[in-house]
C-alpha cells in the first residue's frame, strides 16, 4: 500500500479557491495514476478526478468540469487538486486515493482494487 496524505481542505465562500495536496511517503507516485474523490454526508463517495501516470490523460465528473484542475509536481511527490469557483454544492471530505491497478482515462478511471487511501481532508463551503 501507498501512505498517503491529504492537505489544504478549509473554509471558503462561494466562488472562492481551494488546492489540495496529495503527498505520498516512502513511495513514488511517479507511476500511479492517482484519483481524487469525495463524500458529501449522506452521499455516497464520488470519484471528482483522476490523473494518469504519463501526465498525458485527467478526467474531471461533469460537475467539476471546467472548474477543478489536478496536476502533479514529481519533484515534491505530490498531486494537487486546484478547486476554482467553489459552489456550495462541492463540500465533502476529499480523498486521495491510488492502486496499482488504479488507471486513469479521458472518459474515466478503472480499478481491480483501490486499497490506498488517505485520511481525507475537510472542505465547506459558504453561501
Amino acid at each position: 500500500q501507498v501512505q498517503l496524505v491529504e492537505s489544504g481542505g478549509g473554509l471558503v465562500q462561494s466562488g472562492g479557491s481551494l488546492r489540495l495536496s496529495c503527498t505520498a511517503s516512502g513511495t513514488s507516485l511517479d507511476y500511479y495514476s492517482i484519483g481524487w474523490f469525495r463524500q458529501a454526508p449522506g452521499k455516497q463517495r464520488e470519484g471528482v478526478s483522476c490523473i494518469s501516470i504519463s501526465n498525458s490523460t485527467t478526467y474531471y465528473v461533469d460537475s467539476v468540469k471546467g472548474r477543478f484542475t489536478i496536476f502533479r509536481d514529481n519533484g515534491q511527490n505530490t498531486v494537487y487538486l486546484q478547486m476554482d469557483s467553489l459552489k456550495p454544492a462541492d463540500p465533502a471530505i476529499y480523498y486521495c486515493a491510488t492502486d496499482i491497478t488504479f488507471l486513469c482515462g479521458s472518459k474515466g478511471y478503472t480499478a481491480t482494487r483501490l486499497d490506498s487511501w488517505g485520511q481525507g481532508t475537510q472542505v465547506t463551503v459558504s453561501s
